[in-house]
């Protein structure tokens, strides 16, 4: 079951939170946005989530795709919703008008991407690879290959596949054997195979466009070697038109826990030394082009997380406002589930992180949009630094709290969870590759330690908290005792931090075991301290809303979320942070081989 009208609102509400938050309407372009387009693009979405995507969500699950001969086949509905899909234009939302697309900013679209992996994230993962190799083409694309590619992307004539791993290099890319032959015309001859390679091959688009990860003959070792490049399942004629088969062959498909109605394939080029491609960018820098497509990717993998929580939350709470079971603790008699106090506890731990962490990736998406509108170099380095910072955690934080979500639901239903034909079964079996996807919760945190708070020195990381300190500051003065005390517990868990941040950058750890072993317990600090906050702004806004008399009832709803975040989950920050001070002990002494 899922519900569009729901999170729509809430989207709205966070919108306008987060827009006041980031002065993104000080921008006239994304001002201009916000007032002609947000409300109605995200209601048609919804529509089309509702309508279309999630009832073809349990079925395709069911019957999932079909190999045979090299061909995939999607589950019945899968093309017809596709094409529905491009139609409506909702391939190119946030791509670039010149080449067909709409041109939407980040804030909008990330809404929209939400609604569509809560209705049926298995059909849709191929939305963010397309904009990501939009990105791409755009950031290191020649003018040929933008004209070649990015209409027919735009318009979804061509999906596309993003192919770095391989058997023997899983996310260490720096073990890449994929070769790539120069063939003295500009062309490369690529030979190879890879492998968990989503919508590698499938029968809804006329093309597909795989970025494949590749060494040429003289390339250095290691991830220095690595370059990218663009290689066509069926070759582009120079008209445009789609030519003959390219040597791009999936040699089978993957038979998973869940996401059945996605295909993840094994792809193998070149086995008949007739696969062409083209250099993407420079040789041996594939790297720093491909990083545009997996921020993408972790950005909207962070939203999966928030889509199965709000879509656990919409299974939970009708479920519970149905079932009659137990007496209530007060008068003994027979209520639905929801009167009961832990259950209630439970809906509120799935909603209030669904709202926490949705508000977190609706504020990177604006933090991108502000980095790609303003003409302030300042400012555009200054959103760039937090978009750097904010991305690991959110992907990482948001997809382990939402197979948490999942779990809650489950015990929600009881033993009705646990049989499939209540559906939400399936959400577990979904949501598990998420933590795994777009680099684990593990490579996130080393890359939130050693890259983005090590890396520059703690830089952004104390210019982050110290924002956070300027909106308790905020909190603090409102007239309003709930506010009071989220202003004092945001501000206990800023500190112990921020003092956990002080202590890493001045240790002296000569192997670093202890900031290998504490990275994930930080970054749960930091993602429940983020959510937290978030939830704290918006707290602090419907206030404001309930002091213009605008809707008393579902704006006290959002000052009572961030409440209960701070009674039941911020403490865990503490907790985090104490595990993250002595990380190295038992790993030191404990014999795996034993």
């Amino acid at each position: 079951m899922y519900d569009y009208k729901a999170p729509v609102k809430d989207i709205q509400f966070l919108l306008a939170s987060i827009q006041q938050q980031t002065a993104l309407l000080t921008h006239p372009q994304l001002a201009e946005m916000a007032t002609d387009y947000q409300d109605a693009v995200l209601e048609e979405a919804g529509r089309f989530a509702g309508g279309v995507l999630a009832p073809l969500n349990q079925p395709g699950d069911v019957q999932g795709c079909r190999w045979q001969d090299g061909q995939v086949t999607t589950p019945d509905g899968w093309k017809d919703a596709y094409q529905q899909f491009c139609e409506y234009g909702w391939m190119g939302l946030g791509m670039s008008a010149d080449f067909g697309g709409q041109n939407l900013p980040k804030f909008i679209a990330q809404s929209v991407n939400e609604m569509w992996l809560s209705a049926n994230i298995a059909f849709v993962m191929f939305h963010a690879l397309n904009q990501g190799c939009s990105d791409i083409l755009h950031h290191f694309g020649t003018d040929e290959q933008k004209a070649r590619y990015l209409e027919s992307i735009a318009s979804g004539q061509v999906t596309v596949a993003m192919a770095l791993t391989e058997p023997n290099a899983g996310s260490d890319l720096a073990n890449t054997t994929t070769k790539a032959f120069p063939q003295g015309d500009g062309t490369y001859l690529i030979k190879g195979q890879k492998i968990f390679i989503t919508y590698g091959e499938h029968d809804m688009s006329e093309n597909i466009l795989h970025l494949v990860l590749a060494r040429t003959p003289d390339a250095p070792a290691g991830s220095r070697g690595i370059s990218m490049f663009a290689v066509p399942k069926y070759r582009i004629n120079p008209d445009g038109s789609t030519g003959e088969a390219n040597d791009v062959v999936c040699s089978g498909i993957e038979h998973k826990v869940g996401l059945h109605g996605s295909p993840t394939c094994s792809m193998s080029y070149g086995d008949n030394d007739a696969c062409v491609g083209e250099l993407i960018g420079e040789e041996n820098k594939g790297l720093m082009a491909m990083f545009v497509l997996m921020n993408e990717a972790r950005l909207s993998t962070g939203m999966q997380g928030v889509a199965f929580a709000e879509l656990s939350y919409q299974n939970a709470v009708q479920y519970a406002l149905e079932r009659t079971q137990g007496a209530h603790y007060r008068d003994g008699g027979r209520v639905q589930i929801a009167a009961h106090p832990d259950v209630q506890r439970m809906l509120l731990s799935i909603k209030s992180q669904a709202m926490g962490m949705r508000a977190m990736g609706l504020l990177i998406a604006a933090l991108i949009d502000i980095a790609d509108y303003t003409e302030d170099a300042s400012e555009r380095k200054q959103a760039l630094n937090r978009v750097a910072l904010l991305t690991p955690i959110f992907k990482a934080y948001a997809t382990e709290q939402g197979n948490l979500t999942i779990g809650t639901c489950i015990q929600v239903f009881g033993g009705m969870g646990f049989v499939e034909e209540t559906g939400v079964a399936q959400f577990m079996r979904d949501a598990r590759i998420t933590t795994i996807y777009e680099g684990t919760t593990g490579i996130q945190a080393r890359d939130l330690v050693f890259r983005k708070i090590l890396g520059d020195k703690g830089e952004a990381a104390t210019a982050l908290l110290n924002d956070i300190r300027t909106d308790i500051d905020t909190l603090a003065a409102a007239n309003r005792v709930e506010l009071g005390q989220l202003a004092d517990a945001l501000s206990k868990a800023v500190d112990a931090v921020g003092s956990s941040i002080q202590q890493i950058l001045a240790a002296d750890d000569p192997d670093q075991i202890r900031l290998h072993a504490g990275s994930v317990p930080l970054l749960d600090a930091l993602g429940t301290l983020l959510t937290g906050w978030q939830l704290a702004v918006s707290a602090g806004y419907a206030q404001r809303q309930i002091e213009a008399g605008l809707d008393p009832e579902y704006h006290q709803n959002q000052i009572a979320l961030a409440e209960f975040f701070r009674v039941h989950k911020l403490p865990q920050i503490f907790a985090c942070l104490a595990s993250v001070e002595q990380a190295e002990q038992g790993l030191k002494d404990y014999r795996f081989d034993a």
